[in-house]
């Protein structure tokens, strides 16, 4: 009766061994649903951009002011009679005797 008894408890043993740390076990099921829960993060994220770019999209498609707006900015066009000014920041130049401190 002690050795079957000894049988059941060394496989009850080895199949807890195997169910925790085997090849299907209980902690790759954790890290691959951390894995799942990443990608479903990652795929709202980039689902919100994929939004905000079609609605540039169709902001550029159908509306004038958002396509001046962006020639304005980007390719520094201006409207006829306007006077553009560029500020362009200065550098400081050393004197002789700065330099020497």
């Amino acid at each position: 009766m002690r050795i079957i008894a000894s049988i059941l408890f060394f496989l009850l043993i080895l199949l807890q061994a195997k169910l925790w740390f085997g090849g299907h076990g209980v902690f790759q099921l954790w890290s691959l649903e951390g894995n799942i829960q990443q990608s479903v993060e990652r795929n709202h994220a980039l689902a919100r951009r994929n939004d905000k770019l079609h609605a540039q999209v169709n902001e550029l498609k159908q509306g004038s002011e958002a396509l001046e707006e962006r020639a304005r900015s980007q390719l520094g066009f201006i409207k006829e009679g306007e006077i553009f000014y560029r500020v362009v920041p200065g550098h400081s130049k050393a004197t002789p005797d700065s330099a020497n401190d």
